[in-house]
């Protein structure tokens, strides 16, 4: 049984850092792309952060230079570091297996997100 978990989120000021973790059981974590997504209610999933298991990267261009995703194969983890934060990236953080993705138009769109997990709320006040 695939089980991805979050942990890391909380309440910080506009300009602060936090770190997401992510880990994963059930499957053969290194055969995956893993990612980042976040979601506000109401709104689309917006992709943020995709990580190949040889440790390329790409990133949603209103991210990019402010967040860094990397992922421990060994222990089967996932993580999201982010910097500089603004406002606009108070949103629930979820971890998810894909099979793909593509950046279009400086947005990063997952593809085969079969699987994610409960999500990590991050909230950033100005």
């Amino acid at each position: 049984q695939v089980q991805l978990a979050e942990s890391g989120g909380g309440s910080v000021q506009a300009g602060g850092s936090l770190r997401l973790s992510c880990l994963g059981a059930g499957y053969t974590y290194t055969s995956y792309y893993m990612a980042w997504f976040r979601q506000v209610p109401g709104n689309a999933r917006q992709g943020v952060a995709v990580i190949a298991s040889d440790g390329s990267t790409s990133y949603a261009d209103s991210v990019k230079g402010r967040f860094t995703i990397s992922r421990d194969n060994a222990e089967n983890k996932l993580y999201l570091q982010m910097n500089s934060l603004k406002p606009e990236d108070s949103a629930k953080y979820y971890c998810a297996r894909v099979e793909s993705f593509e950046v279009v138009g400086g947005s990063l769109v997952l593809y085969g997100v079969d699987y994610w997990g409960n999500g990590t709320l991050v909230t950033i006040s100005s």
